[in-house]
């Protein structure tokens, strides 16, 4: 049986902040929607599942994040993961220059977690919180 990632799913505080966030990275918005009804309660597992959604594309064309703002139940606030944590962990992105993406990321108040890594000269590498702190990895091959 093929399969295929079709994309990653995050819940986000504030849907407008994020995709513009992930815009001015590079993706692009190809959909926009707002979710409800049985069939989505049935999909999801929760009742009275309502939710603004938007799926971003990375310029390549592979890779999807759907990021979803719930109207109805209300969005539950966690604690950030931490790199070290079991479950969902962080989205990657491959950048051509990473300090100009790292200037992006600022103009949206996300730094990276302690700077920037050199991995054995084949890749500059750094996480960074995202909005609604999720962890974001942004690696340049070198």
């Amino acid at each position: 049986m093929p399969i295929k990632l079709e994309n990653v799913g995050i819940a986000v505080r504030d849907l407008e902040e994020t995709v513009a966030f992930f815009t001015d990275l590079g993706l692009t918005v190809v959909g926009r929607d707002t979710v409800s009804g049985e069939w989505a309660d049935t999909a999801v597992g929760l009742d009275g599942n309502h939710a603004k959604i938007a799926v971003l594309q990375t310029p390549d064309g592979n890779g999807q994040l759907e990021l979803f703002e719930y109207i109805h139940p209300d969005a539950i606030e966690t604690n950030p993961t931490l790199p070290n944590e079991i479950g969902m962990h962080r989205v990657a992105f491959s950048v051509d220059d990473i300090d100009h993406a790292l200037e992006i990321a600022a103009k949206h108040g996300c730094h990276p977690l302690r700077g920037v890594a050199n991995y054995q000269d084949v890749y500059k590498l750094t996480y960074l919180r995202g909005p609604s702190g999720i962890l974001v990895m942004l690696a340049q091959k070198l």
